[in-house]
């Protein structure tokens, strides 16, 4: 701004000045010249944006100019080439040689027109010494303002940014969503906090910290188009979007699909839609983070409270087995006595045998809970162990109506498992969603990787199951089956805990369910 001021208000003048001066003490040999040469010397200066070239000969202007107007004033014209010479930040020694140029064409000129003695040269040596000092002035002036804007823009980084990734902090991020909202935009605040991240930290704080510095660049790949990506406290990101349609949706999707890496909880709120001031949207965002975080904790005690469950139904399945099965291999071989030596119990023979059968079936379901480990464990293909299963279960499908589609993935997978087991449950999972279909349809069978997990997804197009079935599914003794001992899908989970994997479900009314099958993957 001073610049501006120096170059269209401050040269005009001093030109205008030593016109009017030099024609007036009839110091100028032509008025013409004088006046033209002033003119050009301005414009030299006005038009040098438009003409590049023009800061190269301004200095002739201004020669010819001093030279015309006889008057020792243009000195300090002299001085402002140099200032600007300094200021457009040209090397030291390149400026100092610029300016003994300058004043060196000042000295020979003013001596041209004035009378050559002791004092005239004396004052020559002075001007140089003088231009000397100013470059050295100007530039310890500029040099020490540099320094200071850069302190204080480090200062204010330091104090809006986090100093392990580079994000913004907590008052960066405020600050950002106060201005966004003082220029009126409309935006998305989403919040993230990575759940199994202190577990990383608390082993390695070095681990921790490479941690958050890839989870930093990954994020910033991801919302490339974001306002602000922050850290504000510990491993909780805060990241300000342009409001889009069904940009919740697509967030929503991705964070899922497990895309960083880490099982994220997040939270969104929107201005203006949903508050109107940094506080209120903040305090939102913070909210629903909050109950999103409580929602996954009591998921995650629920599943330790069936896991313990299950260990003492295993406990007491040992127990009953041993008690059942030898009064029960009395009464079949009594019942095949007695049938042999015709004794009228005839009628009821068929029935006593069904119950034998069925205490028999709910024994041996029994003894799945006993065990406490699974035996023959190797490293097995996914697809090998599938495409056993589905030729087991194709006689089922072809008498029933259904067709099984089944899509592989293209990598080799292999996972350590005991085999006889994970068919076991994948063809009972096969089964149920024989079982879900009334009418002839498709059962999808899927296989997928996410990081460090085979996915095997088993997909019916049944009526589905509403949300307190699915609460209740996995609990033993719990079926919806006429016939059923409901203990096959807790025996099913039981297998995939012990293989250090877990088996979910997604379902809803009239849309069919989607049993998930997770089994971590091995190198082989």
């Amino acid at each position: 701004m001073v610049i501006k001021i120096i170059k269209h208000i401050g040269i005009p003048f001093i030109c205008c000045l030593t016109m009017v001066s030099s024609i007036a003490m009839g110091n100028a040999p032509n008025t013409t010249a004088v006046i033209l040469l002033g003119c050009a010397f301005y414009l030299s200066i006005a038009l040098e944006r438009k003409l590049p070239f023009l800061p190269n000969i301004q200095f002739i202007f201004l020669a010819l100019f001093h030279w015309s107007s006889h008057l020792n004033w243009c000195l300090l014209l002299y001085y402002m080439l140099i200032g600007f010479s300094i200021q457009n930040g040209q090397k030291y020694t390149y400026t100092m040689q610029k300016a003994l140029m300058y004043i060196g064409l000042y000295t020979c000129i003013r001596l041209s027109y004035v009378p050559f003695t002791t004092y005239n040269l004396l004052v020559s040596i002075y001007d140089i010494a003088s231009a000397i000092m100013f470059v050295l002035l100007v530039q310890y002036v500029i040099r020490s303002e540099s320094e200071k804007k850069r302190l204080r823009e480090e200062k204010d980084y330091l104090t809006t940014h986090d100093p392990l990734t580079g994000l913004l902090n907590y008052e960066g991020y405020v600050t950002t969503v106060e201005n966004l909202m003082v220029k009126r935009f409309s935006f998305v605040l989403v919040l993230l906090d990575f759940q199994d991240f202190k577990s990383v930290n608390y082993e390695n704080i070095h681990n921790g910290n490479e941690t958050l510095n890839q989870i930093a660049l990954l994020l910033g790949s991801i919302f490339y188009d974001s306002y602000a990506i922050s850290r504000y406290a510990g491993d909780r990101f805060a990241i300000i979007l342009p409001a889009k349609e069904n940009l919740i949706s697509n967030i929503s999707e991705s964070l899922n699909s497990n895309i960083l890496g880490f099982q994220v909880t997040y939270s969104f709120a929107e201005h203006p839609l949903e508050a109107a001031t940094k506080e209120e949207l903040i305090s939102l965002a913070e909210e629903r983070l909050f109950k999103s975080k409580r929602e996954i904790w009591l998921k995650r005690e629920e599943h330790l409270f069936r896991s313990e469950k299950m260990k003492m139904i295993g406990e007491l399945a040992a127990g009953m087995a041993h008690e059942i099965r030898n009064p029960l291999t009395t009464i079949k071989g009594f019942m095949q006595i007695a049938t042999k030596s015709q004794y009228n119990i005839q009628p009821w023979h068929e029935l006593i045998m069904s119950e034998i059968r069925r205490m028999n079936e709910l024994t041996a379901e029994f003894l799945q809970f006993s065990k406490p480990h699974i035996s023959n464990m190797k490293p097995e293909s996914i697809t090998e162990c599938l495409d056993r299963v589905l030729s087991l279960a194709e006689s089922d499908a072809l008498y029933r109506g259904h067709t099984i589609i089944f899509e592989d993935t293209k990598e080799a997978l292999y996972i350590f498992i005991d085999r006889d087991k994970i068919v076991q449950v994948l063809l009972n999972l096969i089964q149920n969603a024989f079982e879900a279909m009334k009418h002839p349809g498709d059962v999808h069978v899927r296989i997928k990787q996410e990081n460090e997990l085979a996915i095997i997804e088993i997909e019916d197009s049944g009526e589905g199951m509403s949300e307190s079935e699915m609460e209740q599914i996995f609990n033993p003794f719990y079926t919806t089956k006429e016939n059923g001992t409901g203990l096959g899908l807790s025996i099913c989970q039981k297998i995939a805990v012990d293989h250090g994997g877990s088996l979910e479900v997604k379902s809803a009314i009239g849309l069919g369910s989607i049993f998930s099958f997770k089994l971590p993957t091995v190198d082989v």
